[in-house]
């Protein structure tokens, strides 16, 4: 997302900075690398075997084209012709991050996914006159939730199941809540896998907080709701939307959770605001699993670790399970 600059100019900058930390697929990606070389393709957990023709899984130079190239399309999600099996009966849903898209934000978990089985979707959400097609995430988060809604709807038409698996990247593991919680999603969703979800907001690393004390706070998220990015308030710790979603609650009976969080994410901070907290939730930190790890919030996209425990969520559901450690993605 010299002369030290006013206070008052910084004030009204920082609550920006979630829109330049959260933008690492479009804007730090790309200066860190069209030249970056290919990743070996994560180990996911057993499954069913693989298809034939096995799809390549992108890196971080294919999230970069596809941004600005395919930003609603990406390999191994919407074929709208798959059927799922009986070895993987419900259809995966995924949803992009702040300021990224589909195309972008699941260069290697569609291909994992589509390679094991499963019939694979993906869509994007909260885009608007900024956005130039590209960058999603930026609109009232519950119309998100409502485009979340009419598309898993289309999925389950189009495959006949009865529910579906979400997979959600920061903005993408939160907003989901709104949907299973405010709009009667939770009768047709089995589980929902957060990574480094939003869930209960982000301090910024306390720049927020120090916003408020600066008084400036207030006046910067007027500006973000003029100017459409009212998605980027909604995500800050103690919003009204915050309160609003979890008064009753962090889960919903008959849906499974899934956390995938990182010590080192400097996005959602503290980054145990991602973990939900009630029957049926697992809170997953990859570096107790993987101490090595350095993967930060935007990065996780393409950490093998995390690919790995997403597998995991939606097939064995193995409760012991540990990825191997390698493959880890960018610090980011």
């Amino acid at each position: 997302m010299t002369r030290a600059p006013s206070r008052h100019r910084t004030a009204r900058r920082r609550p920006a900075r979630l829109a330049a930390a959260a933008a690492a697929l479009a804007l730090a990606a790309a200066a860190l690398t069209l030249a970056a070389p290919a990743r070996a393709t994560p180990a996911p957990a057993p499954q069913a075997p693989a298809r034939t023709a096995a799809l390549p899984i992108g890196d971080l130079s294919t999230a970069v084209h596809n941004f600005l190239f395919s930003p609603g399309a990406v390999a191994g999600a919407n074929d709208w012709n798959c059927k799922p099996t009986a070895a993987h009966p419900y259809p995966v849903v995924l949803a992009h991050g702040t300021l990224a898209n589909a195309g972008a934000n699941w260069v290697a978990l569609a291909p994992t996914l589509a390679n094991q089985g499963y019939c694979v979707y993906a869509f994007n959400y909260g885009m608007n006159h900024l956005s130039a097609g590209r960058v999603g995430g930026l609109t009232d988060i519950g119309d998100s939730a409502k485009q979340l809604g009419a598309f898993v709807d289309k999925v389950l038409a189009a495959t006949g199941a009865r529910k579906a698996d979400i997979v959600g990247h920061s903005q993408g593991g939160m907003m989901p809540n709104f949907y299973l919680k405010r709009l009667g999603g939770a009768a047709k969703v089995r589980t929902l896998v957060g990574i480094a979800p939003s869930n209960h907001g982000t301090t910024l690393s306390g720049l927020l907080t120090l916003g408020k004390q600066m008084n400036a706070l207030g006046f910067t998220n007027d500006i973000l709701d003029a100017t459409g990015l009212t998605g980027l308030k909604q995500q800050e710790a103690g919003s009204d939307f915050q309160k609003e979603l979890w008064k009753d609650g962090d889960t919903v009976p008959g849906v499974r959770y899934v956390v995938i969080a990182t010590r080192k994410d400097t996005v959602i901070t503290p980054y145990t605001n991602g973990f939900l907290h009630g029957p049926g939730v697992t809170n997953i930190t990859l570096q107790d699993q993987c101490p090595d790890d350095a993967t930060g919030h935007a990065g996780l996209f393409l950490d093998g670790p995390t690919l790995q425990n997403v597998v995991n969520a939606l097939g064995p559901q193995d409760p012991h399970f540990t990825p191997e450690c390698r493959d880890y993605g960018p610090a980011l």
